[in-house]
């Protein structure tokens, strides 16, 4: 570029020259610079080319011309340069958005697959809440359950009773029916069985079980015990045997009312046997509360 420039300069000097030469003729000075930008040029007159005189100032135009032609390529030149250097320069840029458009659409996958995680996440907590609050909840019944089991059975009356008749043998024929009063108190929970009076008093509505066992050591009679509840006579157990030490057992369940009595009856000329070793005995107990 600045040698076209130079050159350019040279011209435009060269053109001024010659056009004081047309204005006013040439100077001796003007000769002798003629000459030196002949030289210059490589367009110098010998004594062998004077017939051959070459239009210096259609030359020096057209050289001017080529000049500024060269000039203008130079610059469109330069211009085309600058314009491929942008596109690389864009293609680069779109080759890096295209980049990091990829890597965004990654990242944005990624993030999509984390969403998706978090969410299975959250929901897999959530369900493991509702069955840790199912499961507490389920707990806190099973503990109130309890709870009022234990409140029901801390209510619910202690009544069980287990008795030994007498530790002096045998007892009767009497004239008459007689209640058996059984003396030995092996058990008494609640204080239910009276030993003065022979009756068991119910403290509750429930049912009740209970149970007798009596020998009798005679031969050849017959052996026979009632069982009452109030003034009803409930149960009636007998037997007979031609040997001695013969028992008779029975039991039953009877709902009863609070205040209500049960007991044992040893009819008239019948006999029972009882010693340290509790041959004859009554017992119960409260099933559970009605």
């Amino acid at each position: 570029m600045r040698r076209a420039a130079s050159f350019l300069a040279l011209l435009l000097c060269l053109y001024w020259t010659g056009a004081q030469g047309e204005s006013g003729g040439l100077t001796g000075n003007d000769i002798t610079q003629t000459e030196i930008q002949s030289e210059i040029l490589g367009v110098k007159s010998t004594s062998d080319q004077t017939n051959i005189t070459p239009d210096i100032w259609a030359e020096l135009k057209e050289l001017r011309d080529m000049a500024i032609e060269h000039s203008v390529e130079l610059r469109k030149l330069e211009q085309e340069t600058r314009l491929t250097a942008s596109e690389n320069e864009v293609k680069e840029l779109q080759r890096e958005n295209t980049v990091l458009k990829a890597r965004m659409k990654t990242s944005e996958d990624v993030m999509e697959e984390l969403k998706m995680e978090n969410t299975d996440l959250q929901s897999r907590v959530t369900a493991s809440e509702d069955k840790s609050k199912v499961l507490e909840a389920r707990m806190n019944a099973s503990e109130n359950e309890v709870e009022e089991l234990k409140r029901q059975i801390a209510d619910q009356p202690k009544v069980a009773f287990s008795l030994g008749l007498t530790d002096s043998g045998q007892v009767g024929p009497f004239n008459t029916d007689i209640t058996l009063k059984f003396s030995k108190v092996i058990t008494n929970f609640g204080q239910v069985y009276s030993p003065t009076t022979g009756l068991f008093t119910a403290p509750v509505r429930g049912a009740y079980y209970f149970s007798f066992t009596t020998l009798d050591t005679r031969s050849s009679v017959w052996r026979r015990v009632y069982l009452y509840h109030n003034d009803k006579r409930v149960l009636f157990s007998y037997n007979f045997s031609a040997s001695s030490h013969e028992s008779v057992s029975n039991s039953l369940v009877l709902q009863l009312e609070k205040g209500d009595v049960v007991y044992l009856v040893l009819p008239a000329s019948y006999s029972v046997f009882d010693n340290t070793n509790d041959h004859t005995t009554f017992n119960g107990f409260l099933l559970f509360p009605l």
